[in-house]
């Protein structure tokens, strides 16, 4: 099976799943989280996408428009650690989902990573919205305020890929990027593999795991 088949048949059978949950709410709110380099996003999109093959109102709602801009980041010396916890809006992101939760219509800010931003305003969840997926490495991560999510999730799931994989793909993806291979290298095992690692030590309770061959369990 291909890569892309195997996706696909992980996200049919995730999207069967989530379709079949009696919500607490008139949304459910689903979490895809793991690593850096995991493929949350690539597998949340097909989620998506699987759900409304179902007729299902579903939206992709990604964590880093909630990335704090650069200009907080550097003089708090945090501009090196872009995409760790700390370097979030953890509570506007929070209470962002708590109005997913209740309000019928929600504006939500998107990550442009072509120019490293933030934009306000430039995507929403509609009335007719039923599932919203939420996809960012650190939606179960036990660790102090990010645990407090674990309240707001109908399922969640967790990507278990090995850290040598991780650390290819992480490689690849700052090469894809245009950087040198010694850069590109550096910038993977300095920021982005503590955060895999992090990611992977403090890993809260989930819903299921899925396997780097797309089997849950």
């Amino acid at each position: 099976m291909t890569a892309d088949a195997r996706i696909a048949a992980t996200a049919t059978a995730l999207a069967a799943r989530i379709a079949a949950l009696s919500p607490a709410a008139p949304r459910r709110l689903v979490a895809i989280a793991g690593p850096p380099g995991a493929g949350k996003s690539t597998l949340a999109a097909a989620v998506t996408a699987a759900l409304a093959a179902r007729g299902e109102q579903a939206v992709l709602l990604p964590m880093d428009g909630f990335h704090l801009d650069n200009r907080l980041l550097e003089p708090r010396g945090l501009l090196p650690r872009k995409g760790a916890p700390e370097t979030f809006d953890f509570e506007g992101f929070a209470a962002m989902l708590t109005r997913v939760r209740s309000e019928a219509r929600v504006i939500l800010p998107v990550f442009d990573r072509a120019r490293d931003i933030a934009i306000a305003g430039a995507a929403e969840i509609a009335p007719e919205t039923r599932i919203v997926v939420v996809e960012g490495n650190y939606l179960c991560l036990d660790e102090a305020p990010w645990r407090r999510l674990s309240a707001l999730w109908d399922h969640s799931v967790f990507l278990d890929v090995p850290l040598a994989e991780l650390e290819r793909r992480l490689v690849q993806r700052w090469l894809d990027h245009g950087l040198a291979p010694d850069a590109a290298r550096a910038r993977a095992l300095g920021n982005d593999i503590p955060n895999a690692r992090r990611v992977v030590a403090a890993r809260g309770p989930v819903d299921c795991v899925i396997g780097r061959d797309g089997t849950i369990r």
